[in-house]
């Protein structure tokens, strides 16, 4: 009985309120990703206590990129059609090029903004971390993607990222916060 009502509860989750799922698990897991890295933190500064207002921005942020995600892939799905190589290599082109450069520079303004900085100031952070974290980009997602377009069903997908995301949210959090880690360092100099 508890395990059709959890089949049923399933079920509903990633079909009738599949944008609540996505969003909900985005922001999760970009809260998690930073809980994560302030933790390794932790372990090089014993004294630097938890930042909670740093990862309500994450959870903030993936609330914002959970919708998105959600409507760019029913896009991809749309105009994209199918689960074939020469599809599939369209989406993850189309992902990287379009995608991959809008969420990483959306994360870095949309994190200052969310610290109070200016619109200068988020573009300058945009302009001295975007290439070096689009790189990086181009290392992870396009074998992610590959799986995630050849072998998940569309209702699955921005679950799945948001999975893998949980590493990249990591490599985010850190690269956002590094001068922070550099800061540290020469304090403890």
């Amino acid at each position: 009985m508890v395990l059709h009502k959890l089949q049923h509860v399933g079920r509903r989750m990633f079909s009738k309120y599949l944008l609540v799922t996505n969003t909900a698990t985005a922001s999760s897991l970009l809260a998690l990703g930073d809980c994560i890295i302030q933790h390794i933190e932790k372990m090089d500064n014993k004294e630097k206590s938890y930042n909670f207002q740093r990862t309500g921005r994450m959870f903030t942020m993936g609330f914002l990129f959970g919708p998105v995600s959600h409507v760019w892939y029913k896009i991809l799905d749309r105009y994209l059609p199918g689960a074939g190589l020469r599809t599939v290599a369209c989406k993850i082109l189309a992902d990287q090029t379009v995608a991959g450069p809008f969420f990483c520079s959306a994360f870095f303004m949309g994190m200052s903004l969310l610290e109070g900085k200016s619109r200068q100031e988020g573009m300058e952070e945009v302009k001295a971390k975007f290439w070096t974290v689009y790189m990086l980009d181009w290392c992870l997602w396009p074998p992610a993607q590959f799986i995630n377009f050849f072998f998940l069903p569309p209702n699955l997908r921005v679950v799945y990222v948001s999975g893998i995301t949980l590493v990249w949210n990591t490599i985010l959090s850190w690269m956002k916060h590094k001068e922070q880690h550099v800061e540290t360092e020469v304090k403890q100099s």
